[in-house]
């Protein structure tokens, strides 16, 4: 996860492309030239993954720096999509592999691209870094998720990928349920859950999630968060000191989530839902509060035509799960790594960033004067809230490489009643402990 900066908000300049010699299928040579003194790569294909939805703010700006790309470069994109579930399953395999991507978004911090980049599968990038700036353009905080140590830990050490856009979670709210109902959104905690009794008393589930994908575990992970502190974060992330699992923050999570499944607050039926099926519900206007990442926003805005939503922070909290976005990362058997830093250069462009700006992302090399669209601005709004009180903490899964589904089949555990409180904070202890001990 990352901290502190109005990453949205940075002003940055960036001047001409430099574009460099590539190398191809392991061979150094120097790519023709045009009249114009750039570098002419017609008849290179570089090939990108990433998985990201095509009508995503961050697929329509990776669109065109495609275009852009292939316009200045003369080479062609071979684009390939995938899924995250199946990129976070494969990556290790796939990069160090012949079918590897020249380029390829992938997950961030120590369980993933921590992993991959001490094991050698993702390819060290200071030299980049050096050469096109993008450590500047960054800013503090969001290189955290950037450089990883020896051991894979992030926040020191090399670079080894690019994030080019900027995430945290928050409360996405069915404006029209909520006025129907005469309830008002909540900027409290009490408040919150008064509304959720007021919708459950009225025979609405007020609040969707996935127990079996991601936004449960960080709706725990923002309840951990909102009685914790800095110093918690970085136990838990960075392996400062040892967390102590009885302790407040675990222990009003996993009680507050017990409370509202037994008072109906969120239905049984997460156990075997998506994320996908979550969001539906949510844009399908089925339930008034979704609880979910700036990743659906631009989402949001296009497929919701029957409601107004709106979208605030979690109340009563400094400390919200967050950072710079997925970043681009290069395999080590990437067949053209110098092609592909130019790719990524492109995507940091004021233009491109702009782009991802409007659509409904969260740029982090955006001159903000580029950004007019009130929607997008909004969402940079409470993004620099969450900033502004140095609240970007990460993400729950990011500590071992297997806690991801470790805190997910907790998370159905305790849906199912498999779990009370306490025996989840056990089991959680022991998942996170067994790989961490070995590292602290």
């Amino acid at each position: 996860m990352k901290h502190r900066t109005g990453a949205a908000a940075a002003v940055l300049a960036i001047g001409a492309l430099a574009l460099t010699a590539c190398s191809s299928g392991g061979d150094s040579e120097p790519a023709a030239t045009n009249a114009d003194g750039s570098a002419d790569y017609s008849g290179e294909t570089l090939t990108v993954m990433h998985y990201e939805g095509e009508d995503s703010a961050m697929g329509i700006a990776w669109n065109r720096a495609i275009e852009i790309f292939e316009e200045e470069t003369g080479a062609t994109v071979d684009l390939q999509t995938t899924a995250f579930e199946d990129l976070n399953a494969s990556a290790e395999q796939l990069f160090d592999s012949s079918d590897a991507p020249d380029v390829s978004e992938y997950n961030k911090g120590n369980a993933t691209a921590g992993q991959l980049a001490a094991i050698g599968v993702i390819q060290n990038m200071d030299d980049a870094y050096a050469e096109y700036g993008w450590a500047d353009l960054l800013g503090e905080g969001i290189d955290t998720i950037a450089m990883y140590d020896e051991n894979g830990v992030m926040g020191s050490g090399s670079f080894y990928g690019v994030p080019n856009y900027g995430e945290f979670v928050f409360l996405y709210y069915n404006e029209d349920m909520f006025a129907e109902q005469g309830i008002e959104v909540p900027t409290t905690l009490d408040e919150l859950e008064a509304a959720m009794a007021a919708f459950s008393d009225a025979g609405i589930t007020p609040l969707t999630t996935s127990a079996q994908e991601y936004p449960m575990g960080q709706l725990w992970y923002q309840l951990a968060l909102s009685q914790a502190d800095r110093q918690w974060v970085n136990d838990y992330q960075l392996y400062e000191n040892p967390v102590d699992w009885t302790g407040p923050e675990v222990s009003y999570a996993n009680e507050t989530l017990v409370d509202w499944l037994d008072n109906g607050y969120i239905s049984s039926e997460v156990t075997g839902m998506t994320a996908e099926d979550a969001g539906l519900q949510f844009i399908n206007g089925e339930v008034p509060m979704f609880y979910s990442g700036s990743w659906w926003y631009g989402r949001m805005l296009s497929d919701i035509t029957g409601f107004d939503f709106g979208i605030t922070n979690w109340p009563d909290t400094t400390l919200t799960p967050g950072s710079g976005g997925n970043m681009w990362v290069i395999p080590v058997e990437s067949e053209q790594p110098e092609l592909a830093k130019v790719f990524i250069d492109i995507t940091m462009r004021p233009e491109v960033q702009a782009l991802l700006g409007e659509s409904g992302g969260l740029p982090v090399a955006a001159n903000t004067d580029d950004i007019a669209d009130a929607d997008a601005q909004a969402l940079i709004g409470i993004f620099n809230e969450v900033n502004d009180r140095d609240g970007l903490s990460f993400y729950p899964d990011w500590p071992t490489p297997d806690f991801y589904g470790d805190l997910n089949s907790v998370m159905q555990g305790l849906v199912n009643g498999d779990y009370d409180a306490s025996s989840a904070a056990t089991q959680l202890e022991t998942y996170y402990e067994d790989y961490v001990s070995n590292v602290r």
